[in-house]
């Protein structure tokens, strides 16, 4: 009873105003507070000790306040009114303020179970044992190199990401059976390669094992599917390589179908010394952007915001589908078309609620990802980058081209493709330089000058490509558009790939980062006070 009272009291608290909290913002605090629990046992051992002490204080918060307000009300003449002070918080308040202590205890537990799974994952436990036998199926689209290819191969409830060579090539489903050493992922100093495969449940690898193919795995609905876009996706890598050559294909590739496996050394400098390596990978920045980047040009185009929104959530998740549904690829597509929906809403502080609930469910189903994948990081950041920094961009080059006597309507689109490009960037500049250790100094201009084309050159790209699996005639003519388009980027690229345009650090160190982020921050919130914008 007094349970069902307790459920009756925390909904009706969350329904009424507080002060100045919705029940949104309620919601807000506690995905907030999952995620620092997330977080927390990630970078850190939290002692047991310590766990039980906050557990102790959630429910004290949310018991004994509760009790105070199932208390029968007294008589009017038995109330006494006391002048309440300021820094006094109310009962409910503190309910709410357990409860996050709460959800940031099933933050550390969902780490830890995690945790526990792979330390006693079955498979794992042969890493160093000698060699071994096996027997599983692949699980994912072979990523194939130059000169070998990588197979995740499904064994029992474990994935074992298999290296071999180039030829004989294998397919999604294949069942194999494979003998090998089988080892734990490298650590050296500059990479960590365990956290790398960790985040995606994989804990052990074996290279160039004997491979023996016998036979096909019975797939489920979702793997007839799955088996469906990898043979259309490998049709339109075909058609692509039959209309151009290296390097317009692999750029069109990378671009269409979110391929870089096979990109040579030397243009994978040139775009990171360029800043724009974004654009050739199935990464949240590139997604993200991608999204505003087809909305602003729907909305330019005459469509009104809600058919907008409708095809360019059809779009960015048909690419998602082309890159081979990936967790990377759906992940991204998950908060590009969240922040989208956000957009469609039309509130700057709903986008930021709408955002973490998202990243929280996301920790729930695989805590792993929030320091051990910087396509999540940078995901979500990029998100963030357009809430606060895109409004204020955006407004910062309206007034510049009124004042320049040359802003239009039309010009609105650009505006905002580039404004959305700028201020992802300022949120996930510093994570890519503590990951990658890169500093493009023209990334700003390449952006600037290759934003604009990189929707149509995936438009006609796949247009091309698509038409070109059954029609090579029809695909050719349609791929005119993007041999000028990809004579375009080549050319930006070349230009601006100087030895002098890109900065390379080492070992930065992650208070710089930190530091740098609260300054962004502080700045963010100056201005959004300015403009009368609320955070949360």
């Amino acid at each position: 009873m007094f349970c069902k009272k307790l459920v009756k009291l925390f909904c009706g608290i969350i329904n009424k105003k507080l002060r100045s909290m919705t029940s949104s913002k309620i919601l807000f605090f506690i995905c907030v507070s999952f995620v620092l629990g997330v977080f927390f046992e990630s970078v850190t051992e939290i002692p047991q000790s310590l766990l039980w002490a906050f557990l102790v204080v959630a429910v004290f918060l949310i018991f004994i306040f509760a009790l105070r307000h199932c208390e029968p009300k007294r008589s009017n003449l038995n109330q006494i009114r006391l002048p309440r002070r300021l820094w006094a918080p109310r009962n409910d308040e503190l309910i709410i303020f357990g409860f996050c202590v709460l959800f940031l205890i099933m933050g550390i537990l969902r780490v830890q179970i995690s945790e526990f799974n792979i330390a006693n994952d079955r498979v794992s436990k042969l890493n160093g044992k000698g060699e071994v036998s096996l027997a599983g199926f692949i699980s994912a689209e072979p990523d194939i190199r130059d000169t070998s290819q990588r197979l995740e191969v499904k064994v029992l409830d474990s994935v074992i990401l298999v290296t071999t060579k180039r030829y004989p090539e294998y397919k999604y489903l294949d069942k194999i059976k494979f003998t090998g050493k089988l080892e734990a992922p490298m650590v050296v100093e500059d990479f960590n390669y365990k956290d790398y495969l960790m985040k995606d449940g994989i804990y052990s690898v074996m290279a160039f094992p004997k491979i023996e193919v016998i036979g096909k795995a019975s797939g489920d609905p979702f793997s007839a599917f799955y088996s469906g876009i990898l043979w259309i996706k490998q049709r339109i890598r075909e058609s692509i390589r039959s209309n151009f050559l290296p390097p317009q294909s692999l750029i069109l590739e990378g671009t269409v179908l979110g391929d870089n496996a096979v990109m040579t050394q030397d243009l994978k400098d040139k775009l990171n010394a360029t800043g724009l390596r974004h654009i050739i990978a199935v990464s949240g920045t590139h997604v993200v952007i991608l999204s505003v980047i087809i909305m602003s040009l729907l909305l330019a185009l005459g469509l009104y915001r809600g058919q907008a929104f409708y095809f360019s959530v059809i779009f960015i998740w048909l690419y998602v589908v082309l890159t081979g549904l990936s967790a990377s690829g759906l992940r991204a597509g998950i908060m590009g078309t969240l922040f989208l929906l956000a957009e469609k809403l039309g509130r700057q502080s709903m986008n930021l609620r709408i955002i973490t609930l998202a990243g929280a469910l996301m920790l729930v189903f695989n805590p792993l990802i929030l320091v051990r994948d910087v396509g999540f990081q940078l995901s979500f950041l990029a998100v963030l980058g357009l809430i606060f920094v895109d409004p204020l961009f955006k407004l910062l080059m309206k007034n510049l081209t009124q004042k320049l006597s040359f802003y239009s309507d039309k010009a609105e689109g650009l505006v905002s493709i580039i404004s959305a490009t700028f201020a992802a960037q300022v949120f996930t500049l510093p994570i890519m330089v503590y990951n990658f250790g890169n500093i493009s100094l023209v990334a700003p201009v390449t952006n600037l000058l290759v934003s604009p084309i990189v929707s149509f050159l995936m438009i006609f790209g796949f247009i091309s490509s698509f038409v070109g699996i059954f029609s090579g005639i029809l695909g050719w003519i349609l791929s005119v558009p993007c041999y000028f388009l990809l004579s375009y980027f080549l050319w930006i690229i070349n230009i601006f790939s100087q030895p002098w345009a890109m900065i390379v650090t080492k070992n930065v160190s992650i208070i710089w980062i930190l530091f740098i982020y609260l300054v962004i921050i502080f700045l963010v919130w100056l201005l959004n006070k300015k403009y009368s914008k609320n955070f949360v």
